[in-house]
């Protein structure tokens, strides 16, 4: 149980008080350099990856959308993201997808290009889907993982005038020198794609 705390002091309350009356003019601006853009996808929230990590770009005017590659971690989603805001690991995705809830994670602009294909051409040309979980581990696929994964891939399709197929949503081992296995043997490719499908209409 909870031990009762003792009741503010007048002169705390006072010292609130006018703090909720400062002019907003007056609160200090956002820090030089932050990011305060919207995110792209409305269901993402922003953990940006360090630009040490990344490609500044202006996709697709600079380099043209045409893929969806999908990921699988190999590690939990607080450590992935913990790798992509750090500088000397050279890797990052535009999203990555949490097991438990769906939640999504937006550390690259889409504008920009992330660094996981293990291929620069396809880096390029794509948007890169992280999802938590081993490849060897299925229970980490759930329901909600893959219902807001479709969603997200629908939208980037949608975006970009992608077709909604099997040539241009790929997996990470079907990258060109890719030495990757992911998302694995038990990733369930005509479910998702149907959950695309089914978000994209």
């Amino acid at each position: 149980m909870e031990r009762a705390r003792p009741l503010p002091s007048r002169r705390r309350l006072l010292k609130g008080a006018a703090l909720t009356v400062v002019p907003y003019a007056l609160l200090p601006e956002a820090r030089a350099g932050a990011d305060t853009h919207a995110v792209d996808h409305p269901l993402a929230e922003w953990q940006p990856a360090t630009s040490a990590n990344r490609t500044s770009a202006n996709r697709p005017t600079s380099h043209p959308i045409d893929l969806v590659i999908i990921h699988v971690t190999q590690t939990s989603y607080r450590k992935t993201l913990g790798v992509f805001r750090s500088p000397g690991k050279q890797v990052s995705a535009h999203y990555v997808v949490r097991s438990r809830d769906g939640n999504i994670a937006q550390c690259v602009r889409e504008a920009d290009i992330a660094w996981h294909a293990g291929n620069w051409d396809y880096n390029t040309r794509s948007i890169g889907i992280e999802h938590e979980g081993w490849v060897d581990r299925p229970a980490y696929f759930t329901d909600v993982l893959y219902e807001q994964s479709a969603r997200l891939t629908a939208d980037i399709c949608a975006k970009y005038a992608i077709p909604r197929d099997r040539a241009h949503i790929i997996a990470h081992y079907e990258v060109p020198g890719s030495d990757h296995t992911d998302p694995g043997p038990h990733w369930d490719w005509e479910r998702y794609m149907r959950l695309v499908e089914r978000a994209g209409q």
